[in-house]
């Protein structure tokens, strides 16, 4: 299906913490899908409607409360989710809930896919978002990534905030594994997108 449409698509940094690596990985799920459009998009026989990326850090939105027009017009207009989370306790962070919790109708009827990361890859905190995103309309894909901790180095690394290294250009880098995870993930949003559209 061809389209001329534009569809604005928010990567979602979902913690809040002072020391913390997800603008890292969500930079690497955002170079990832790019790679992936951007080969597909050589590839005449797979349509691919236009698309931008947003990334939507919360932390910079003075949660928890959310008193500003500027963060609700962010997810009201994107047509589809990233969503790039860490875990806490097994569950999904405080402010990433309050968000939700708070920009109900900006985020219903919606697409989004889930990226989960931690010690043990975050999949707890992957079902947790599934049922509450699920609950209040937004409609996830089947793959969900969870990318634990390669190495005890790497893990001290996120738990001071340093340079975690993710090249989406080295083969053996890390969570290099993951990355065609992501790719099957993203092409299921896109075609959800474009079901919707």
């Amino acid at each position: 299906m061809a389209t001329n449409k534009t569809f604005k698509v928010g990567i979602i940094i979902g913690s809040q913490r002072v020391v913390r690596v997800g603008p890292q990985i969500a930079s690497f799920v955002l170079d990832t899908i790019k790679a992936a459009d951007e080969k597909a998009s050589r590839d005449t026989t797979i349509p691919r409607p236009p698309i931008t990326f947003d990334i939507v850090d919360i932390k910079t939105h003075n949660l928890p409360i959310f008193d500003e027009p500027h963060i609700p017009q962010q997810i009201r207009s994107a047509e589809e989710y990233a969503n790039e989370h860490t875990r806490r306790n097994w569950g999904i962070p405080a402010e990433l809930k309050n968000a939700i919790d708070y920009l109900f109708h900006e985020w219903r009827d919606k697409p989004a896919m889930i990226i989960t990361y931690g010690g043990r890859g975050g999949h707890q905190c992957a079902g947790h978002l599934k049922t509450v995103l699920g609950s209040i309309g937004v409609c996830i894909v089947n793959k969900m990534i969870g990318m634990a901790f390669p190495s005890p180095e790497f893990r001290a690394k996120c738990f001071k905030g340093q340079e975690l290294g993710l090249d989406t250009s080295n083969a053996e880098g890390s969570w290099a594994e993951h990355r065609s995870e992501i790719v099957s993930a993203w092409d299921e949003l896109v075609n959800k997108m474009l079901a919707v559209m």
